[in-house]
């Protein structure tokens, strides 16, 4: 997987912000989404013993 740093982790910042800005709703979403991402990645680890 390729690293995400400093110029790039800026413009998705700022592109991220302002689509909250402009979607407020669209934060919960994302929340729920990623809420949803950890968990899947959290609990496949344990489920292949």
């Amino acid at each position: 997987m390729p690293r995400i740093a400093g110029l790039w982790m800026g413009i998705i910042a700022i592109v991220v912000g302002i689509l909250i800005i402009v979607f407020p709703d669209l934060l919960n979403w994302i929340l729920g989404l990623a809420l949803i991402v950890m968990g899947i990645i959290a609990v496949i680890p344990s489920l292949r013993r």
